[in-house]
């Protein structure tokens, strides 16, 4: 995915969920530097931040590829993305997007983007020629996030750690398993659209032996405790065949992201279960920590939530976005010394 042209018009059209804008607030984040702003319409209430343009500034301000900056459940454009979509390409961008919903799938899509001499990037698309997993043992250190429920701020937490790690000295890389950890990194593999019998094989092909005494942080996906997901989040657990294991979880979710009639677990359940599956390809695997994601509340209240945490599981807590993940990361030197 490093050949997605750059700077990129960050697409937030007319959504109406937050949580579903997770590809636009991921890059507008952690890859301010290649965006020119945020293109949406009267009737999107939200902002990642970014200055406000219309496809017009953006193109002027020197955007190359409109990217699709939503990722709604199920991962379907309407009509009026494809029609925004279309009109990015008539105006001479790239059109990138994460969905499951391809753009060479639309005909006027790809029809525009022909006329214009501009490229369809479909970021889902995993590689061709996948091993299935084997789970041997293989060298080097991982950490794999996981969590209570989708959109939990796996991915933030994993790139939080590997910056972290990286200001300390340490060999760190990322490892992107989702859409929007593809675009801010500009490589990975889309789990959740690979086949089933794959996944442990693509995660084990994307973070392979390492001897530089380095660690790979591999984002993950979904939830063990989430019906709709969890069978990714299993691949994942064994292909990372991970030493360390970081849960994330948002304060106040009760209940699981799209599915109202299921509970959020709870945290201590949750990691004990992660921990369990885990042991089938890495034995030795123990946590390190939590990172909360504390935006509902204010600065004194999500002390208080990490603190109460920390004392329920005994392992450090933070929200790596608003604190830092310096804790997480003493306890790993500390796990892990030479």
């Amino acid at each position: 995915m490093s050949a997605i042209p750059t700077p990129y018009l960050l697409y937030l059209g007319a959504a109406t969920d937050f949580l579903g804008l997770k590809t636009a607030r991921g890059l507008a984040t952690f890859a301010p530097e290649k965006c020119v702003g945020e293109w949406r319409h009267d009737d999107c209430p939200y902002s990642v931040g970014l200055d406000r343009v219309t496809l017009d500034e953006g193109v002027v301000r020197g955007a190359r590829t409109l990217v699709i900056g939503i990722a709604n459940p199920g991962g379907r454009m309407d009509a009026r993305v494809v029609a925004d979509a279309v009109a990015a390409a008539r105006a001479g961008l790239n059109v990138a997007a994460g969905l499951h919903q391809r753009l060479r799938g639309e005909p006027d899509l790809v029809a525009a983007a022909e006329a214009a001499g501009v490229q369809l990037f479909d970021v889902r698309d995993p590689p061709a020629d996948l091993p299935v997993g084997n789970g041997r043992p293989r060298a080097g250190r991982r950490l794999l996030t996981v969590g209570t429920d989708c959109s939990v701020g796996k991915m933030y937490a994993a790139l939080a750690l590997t910056r972290a790690m990286q200001a300390r000295g340490h060999a760190a890389d990322f490892r992107a398993t989702g859409q929007t950890g593809i675009l801010v990194a500009g490589s990975g593999i889309a789990i959740d659209a690979v086949v089933a019998d794959f996944i442990a094989g693509a995660v084990e092909t994307l973070s392979p032996p390492r001897e530089d005494g380095g660690w790979d942080l591999i984002e993950g996906q979904g939830s063990l405790f989430h019906p709709s997901f969890a069978g990714v989040s299993t691949g994942l657990l064994h292909g990372a065949q991970a030493d360390a294991l970081v849960l994330c979880h948002e304060v106040g979710r009760e209940t699981l992201r799209g599915l109202s009639h299921s509970r959020v677990p709870g945290l201590a359940e949750c990691l004990d279960a992660n921990l369990r599956a885990a042991r089938l390809t890495s034995p030795d695997v123990r946590a390190v920590g939590v990172c909360l994601n504390t935006a509902s509340l204010d600065e004194a209240a999500a002390r208080a939530a990490c603190a109460a945490v920390e004392g329920e599981l005994g392992l450090p807590v933070t929200d790596p976005y608003r604190f830092g993940a310096a804790p997480i990361v003493a306890e790993i030197e500390r796990c892990f010394a030479a």
